[in-house]
């Protein structure tokens, strides 16, 4: 037994130096325009997870975690009718750099990628494929990324005079400063 478990320690260590990175405060922003408002929120709790070695790719975020310039916003936001952040804490995306070849982790650069996945906001999981930036700096590995996303596929609908004020349409924003695992 002993064997087993100093050879899964091994395993174990040397997955965890398989070049992950990681980050537990990474940002994610929305914004959407329509005439009536804009509305804009930040999250700095971004938790996410990079493999160099596949290119899988890993974010969690808390929905709790999103602040607005109107805590009215942030109240609606969270409310059972549009995000219900009680049921559904979290929202999250799984997926893969497509073009990894085209990274150099070792290298100084800025790299374009293309990233595909699911993503996941209240009960509605949906394939999604997303442009975004790996810079490398020093050894430091950080990713950006903004996309739309529409909010009524995910079941993001808010009373009438919420959904007025937003635009079905989300753009979504998110930048992650990486350290080695």
């Amino acid at each position: 037994m002993k064997k087993i478990a100093f050879v899964t320690g091994l395993l174990i260590s040397f997955c965890a130096n398989a070049q992950d990175y990681l980050t537990r405060n990474g940002s994610a922003s929305f914004y959407s325009h329509t005439a009536l408002e804009d509305v804009k929120a930040n999250n700095n709790e971004v938790v996410s997870v990079l493999n160099s070695s596949t290119g899988a790719m890993d974010f969690k975020i808390a929905v709790k975690s999103f602040h607005f310039a109107k805590q009215a916003m942030e109240d609606h936001f969270n409310d059972a009718d549009y995000m219900d952040s009680e049921k559904f804490p979290k929202a999250g995306f799984s997926g893969k750099i497509v073009n990894l070849s085209e990274v150099n982790f070792t290298k100084d650069g800025t790299y374009k990628v293309s990233v595909q996945g699911n993503l996941t906001i209240r009960d509605v999981t949906k394939p999604i494929t997303a442009a975004g930036t790996i810079t490398i700096k020093n050894g430091a590995v950080s990713a950006q990324s903004t996309f739309s996303v529409n909010r009524k596929e995910f079941h993001v609908y808010g009373q009438s005079f919420v959904q007025s004020k937003l635009a079905d349409e989300i753009q979504v924003t998110i930048n992650c400063q990486y350290e080695k695992r």
